[in-house]
């Protein structure tokens, strides 16, 4: 007992009212931060830093802007055209310009200034709102709107619906002034207050997703409290001592403050759609107690001294307990790899907070195990006595061990083997991307996803993908959007792209409405709606596009200095082989019209299929990425403490295959590869390796005990340390699982279902291949006795030396 960790263990033991002292101070210190922990999305750091499109979007952030809330109203028994509704969208549009944040310059629909028809007069072109000052009331003006409508082929295309029953809201907000909770509130309760019998309100849009998720967060925090329930209840009624329960607890607790205490006294907001990950590191650190306490039962019941116990078990543990944890806190760090900001600050924030796991889950648990009243049920504890759940998991795993060594161990590893190769053929169908549409966070029948359904059912949709013309100088006093080559472009690169085999729905850009001009110049005839390809001819109908109005009008495809355009694509919804197709098109149209002009350069793209493909993009590029580097380190790492290349190796075999099983289980339930499944493939490896640890350490612990048998030393691993694994795994899944029923986010559902995969599937591999491949190998580093993981501690010496007596039987700690 003369290694570090025992004169560590043994210091801190001595020291106990000083350590104590400590952990209070770290912890009081920590708890102060918490007031100003804060729960935010900011939709900006959710998008990649290094994404061209990002950058785009960040060039010109009116084009397609995100931020943008859809409200349409359908009348269900009839068309829009009478006083009631239309009553409705100009009360509606006026409530919608008094939200908090929103940019009172870009709200378009039937009733504001931007919505207007042209008609020819003797005087020239006259340009006109709709709906002038009022909405209409009586027959006489009803028929006017309606006749205005059709002279307004914008308002026909993108603000009514085709059938006449349905029109649109649409409304962006600024970011630096938008609180997602806020303006969401504000707006459902305009919805809610809008519907009745003769109509409904939908409402969609990136915001509106977000609030959907903040509305849900009183949810998630019930959740959290059954899960905690959950975990508390299982271990109480598993440990039936007062040691075993409060040890878990209270250093997940402490873990906790210093986790939320860290980000506040950094002031750094949490995504709020990655509290699971929290929630699953005091999931990890009721595991690493379970663990920890269940070494510690056995220890005491040779010793019977609680304090001694206490002490020898922070020496036995230590180097694993710290190489479980390091996996947990290399899996998170190595998620800052993507370039999210979000992601970034959350790899901060759960890093941390997995480091704190060390602490908390080494001394501190030794601390309150010597204080704490020893468990009178230790016999059962230990499987010694009695029956009960502790002696029928002995069984249990006493049949598991059975099938990895001897005959057996053939079958085992042909099932192995054939399972394998299926999983990893099943895995590699796996498609990175949304496969809805909608939005994959929350369930297919909630009323956003039903919203988005029925706006693109009823208009060009809510997914657009915007090719910018973007001004070489931009301080030029020639307008280049008013220029004959910009103009003319813009209309060959759209129909370049209607024509493609999947068009989108419909295409619009500042050239429709100068053809429009055009058109009513010479006397309406369409015929006459093409333009000249001369820079005067293109002028001239802008300028008579823009007589009495402003450029803000027409906003949506010009900046205010008419120096940059857009070309928006509208397309049925956003699933991956939709974006993938549209992105194809328009790359090849661009090739097509050429992407370097004289002034002007074309950008691909913004607006909501780009920046979801911007997204997608950090996984394909990244996932594999931080997997290979996460294999790298832990193969280091457990190389260094086993002192020997091939216990890495052996450790990462079954956890990269339970990672291989979960992309598999995936794509059987539909759900793609995105930034929030890679983030749990991550975790799920540095989870898995953990039981791998503990129990490859024990093995080489029991070597020596069971006179280098590999049968017996399996079984006696199996039955001590596979028993604290299938127990904590199962406590995890018990606690995890119902996310699955309780959530009204699908996202939280399916992360509650595939963690709790991840447990299941973790377990079984490290109690059976594992072991399998230890019988298979036989590796020559089980029987070293300098292993750091793997230090066995005479207890029998220990008792005899305490009390005087002969040495009782040596038995492994």
């Amino acid at each position: 007992m003369e290694s570090f960790r025992f004169r560590l263990a043994a210091l801190v033991m001595r020291h106990r009212g000083f350590t104590t002292l400590l952990f209070a101070l770290v912890t009081a210190f920590f708890a102060v931060g918490l007031r100003n922990v804060e729960l935010k999305t900011i939709f900006s750091d959710l998008l990649p830093k290094d994404d061209p499109f990002v950058q785009v979007y960040k060039d010109h952030p009116n084009f397609g802007n995100p931020l943008t809330f859809t409200l349409m109203i359908q009348r269900k028994d009839g068309d829009i055209y009478n006083p009631e509704t239309l009553a409705k969208v100009w009360k509606l549009t006026r409530d919608v310009d008094l939200a908090p944040g929103v940019d009172h310059d870009q709200i378009l629909s039937i009733a504001t200034e931007k919505a207007r028809y042209a008609e020819a007069t003797p005087y020239g072109i006259d340009v006109r709102p709709l709906m002038e000052d009022h909405a209409p009331t009586t027959p006489e003006e009803i028929a006017e709107f309606r006749a205005r409508v059709d002279k307004a082929p914008g308002a026909r295309n993108f603000l009514i619906s085709g059938d006449g029953t349905a029109t649109l809201i649409n409304a962006t907000f600024i970011e630096r002034l938008l609180d997602y909770g806020e303006a969401f509130n504000y707006m459902q309760k305009l919805v809610e207050a809008a519907r009745d019998e003769h109509h409904d309100v939908h409402l969609a849009g990136q915001p509106a997703l977000t609030g959907w998720v903040y509305r849900y967060e009183s949810q998630m925090f019930v959740i959290f409290a059954v899960t905690l329930a959950a975990l508390v209840i299982t271990l109480a009624l598993y440990m039936r001592n007062v040691v075993g329960v409060v040890t878990p607890i209270v250093t997940s607790a402490v873990a906790a403050i210093w986790g939320f205490g860290f980000v506040g006294w950094l002031k750094s907001p949490i995504e709020p759609l990655l509290m699971i990950v929290p929630l699953l590191l005091i999931a990890r650190s009721f595991s690493h107690c379970v663990q920890f306490t269940e070494r510690y039962y056995e220890i005491y019941a040779h010793l019977r001294d609680r304090e001694k116990a206490a002490e020898i078990t922070m020496g036995v543990m230590m180097v694993p307990s710290v190489l479980g944890i390091f996996t947990d806190i290399v899996g998170i760090f190595l998620i800052a790899i993507a370039p999210i900001p979000a992601m970034e600050r959350f790899a901060l924030f759960c890093g941390f907070w997995a480091i704190w796991l060390i602490p908390t889950g080494t001394f501190l648990i030794s601390l309150l195990l010597s204080v704490l009243p020893p468990p009178k049920n230790i016999d059962k504890l230990v499987g010694h006595g009695g029956g009960g759940v502790h002696r029928k998991f002995s069984q249990l795993l006493r049949g598991v061990a059975a099938t990895t060594y001897g005959r057996p161990a053939r079958v085992t590893t042909l099932i192995v083997a054939v399972g394998s190769v299926a999983a990893i053929y099943t895995a590699l169908q796996i498609k990175i991307g949304n496969p809805v549409e909608g939005s994959n966070l929350l369930w297919p029948e909630s009323e956003y996803n039903e919203g988005v359904a029925q706006i693109n059912r009823n208009f060009p949709g809510v997914n657009t993908l915007e090719i910018v013309f973007e001004a070489k100088d931009q301080k030029s006093p020639s307008r280049v959007t008013r220029q004959a080559d910009t103009v003319l472009t813009m209309q060959a690169l759209q129909a370049e792209i209607e024509r493609s085999p999947q068009p989108p729905r419909a295409t619009l850009s500042f050239g429709d409405y100068l053809m429009e001009a055009n058109r009513l110049f010479s006397g309406g005839n369409p015929k006459w709606a093409p333009l000249d390809p001369t820079d005067a001819a293109v002028n001239a109908a802008a300028g008579a596009v823009m007589v009495g109005s402003s450029p803000k009008a027409f906003s949506n495809v010009i900046d205010f200095e008419q120096q940059n355009g857009t070309v928006s694509l509208w397309f049925k919804d956003n699933r991956q082989e939709t974006v993938d197709a549209a992105l194809a098109e328009a790359r090849r149209a661009i090739d097509k019209v050429g992407a370097d002009h004289k002034a002007f350069l074309i950008r691909l793209g913004t607006g909501t299929i780009a920046l979801q493909q911007a997204v997608n993009n950090v996984v394909d590029r990244y996932h594999w990425l931080i997997i290979g580097c996460l294999n790298l380190v832990i193969l280091i790492g457990c190389s260094l403490a086993y002192r020997s290349l091939v216990a890495g190796l052996i450790l990462l075999l079954p956890v990269n295959l339970s990672n291989v099983v979960l992309l598999s289980t995936m794509h059987l339930m539909g759900i793609g590869l995105d930034v929030n499944s890679m983030l749990v493939a991550a975790i799920g490896i540095g989870v898995g390796i953990d039981y791998g640890i503990y129990l490859l350490s024990r093995i080489c612990e029991e070597y020596h005990g069971q006179d280098h048998d590999w049968g017996r030393t399996l079984t006696a691993a199996l039955t001590t340390t596979g028993k604290a694994i299938m127990f904590t795994a199962s406590i995890m899944m018990i606690g995890i699982l119902p996310w699955y029923f309780l959530s009204d986010l699908k996202f939280m559902a399916d992360m509650g279902l595939l963690l709790t995969l991840i447990m299941l599937i973790n377990m079984i591999l490290a109690l059976v291949v594992l072991p399998l491949i230890v019988w298979l190998l036989k590796p020559s580093f089980v029987g070293r006795k300098d292993l750091l993981v793997g230090e066995s501690v005479d207890l029998s010496a220990i008792v005899a030396e305490d009390l005087g007596s002969k040495p009782m039987q040596s038995a492994p700690a």
